[in-house]
């Protein structure tokens, strides 16, 4: 190996290793806990495992297939977790939705059932079809994802001054992963002046351009938070805050909006004329507690009604039927609020 061919490896296989870094990074150590990093953290670790299988083979051209296996089964997932990062910081989503949950144990399913069934060693000429059904994944996400920012794109096509930092942050990952997209898809099909090793050189330099841009903004929690930068609002006086709380309490009590499993903090605020910042606001300062845990005592309060006057529907159907999106959060939040679990709440108290 020459001495380019000894930086191109050392550059190549650098930024690999501080991707996988970066992903854990943002997956266990950011103080804040918001969805939108746990997905990056995903995002940044399939895309390691993609790319170091590149380097791998560019420089090792008889490497086990159990490699290319691997890389191929982590391209599966750049799609899904690239789309569902945009989506959860674009609508502000602090929970995996039950769809999403649906959605990314399929595509693990499938990838995992494919690969013991068939696996790269045995079965090549499949795996070299199955690629072109990746690539296809891939870029079916890419385009949803691209649809989830027109607003974005819009803003910095007029040239907007209105363009946070947090959008451009957003449209910055966005497009480095549809250009390391183009340059595998260039690779694959053999395009003039593309390699194998294209690819991974490309995210290399992006991730070292977004590595400095970080560490020169130092705060890295609420990077993708959209409301981050908005300026603070000023704290509800006591006599406007009853009156929000009543109008608050009708809408929850009247339209029963707590039953909707994808109800937001923006969804509530418009129900009482008021913006999220200062509904949120008024939950923390006038009644102590958070969104979720405020809609969540209307979901119990709910649950109980119905688990002690009738034993038809089973404590799984309860939760879903008051909001909650899976069983485990339903029966963890029972727990908390009530002391006790949904099965020894209906044993006690179930009229007969």
């Amino acid at each position: 190996m020459n001495v380019s061919k000894e930086l191109l490896f050392f550059f190549s296989a650098l930024g690999t290793f501080n991707a996988l870094i970066l992903g854990v990074y943002f997956f266990f150590f950011t103080r804040k806990k918001y969805l939108t990093n746990y997905f990056l953290g995903a995002l940044l670790f399939v895309l390691s495992v993609r790319v170091g299988k590149s380097v791998m083979l560019h420089f090792n051209g008889s490497l086990p297939k159990i490699y290319l296996q691997a890389g191929l089964s982590a391209c599966f997932f750049i799609g899904p977790f690239l789309y569902y990062f945009l989506k959860s910081a674009i609508e502000e989503v602090s929970m995996l939705k039950r769809s999403w949950i649906w959605s990314l144990s399929l595509l693990f399913a499938l990838i995992l059932i494919v690969g013991i069934r068939f696996p790269y060693q045995d079965y090549p000429q499949l795996w070299s079809y199955f690629v072109w059904v990746i690539y296809a994944q891939w870029l079916i996400y890419l385009v949803n994802s691209g649809f989830l920012l027109k607003g974005m794109f819009k803003k910095l096509m007029l040239k907007e001054s209105s363009m946070t930092a947090p959008e451009t942050w957003l449209l910055m990952i966005f497009v480095s992963n549809a250009i390391i997209f183009v340059f595998y898809f260039l690779a694959i099909i053999n395009a003039p002046f593309t390699s194998y090793i294209s690819g991974a050189v490309v995210f290399s330099f992006i991730l070292y351009l977004v590595i400095s841009v970080i560490l020169y903004r130092k705060k890295t929690d609420d990077l993708f938070l959209l409301t981050s930068n908005k300026t603070p609002v000023k704290r509800v006086n006591e006599a406007d805050a009853e009156v929000l709380i009543r109008k608050l309490e009708k809408v929850m009590t009247e339209n029963e909006v707590y039953k909707n499993p994808d109800l937001k903090l923006s969804d509530l605020s418009k129900g009482i004329n008021v913006s999220s910042h200062q509904l949120s606001q008024l939950l923390n300062d006038n009644l102590g507690k958070n969104f979720t845990t405020f809609v969540n005592e209307f979901r119990i309060k709910e649950a109980c009604k119905i688990i002690s006057t009738d034993d038809r529907l089973t404590l799984e159907s309860v939760g879903y039927e008051v909001g909650f999106n899976s069983k485990s959060t339903f029966f963890a939040a029972f727990k908390k609020q009530t002391n006790t679990t949904p099965l020894n709440y209906q044993q006690n108290n179930l009229k007969r």
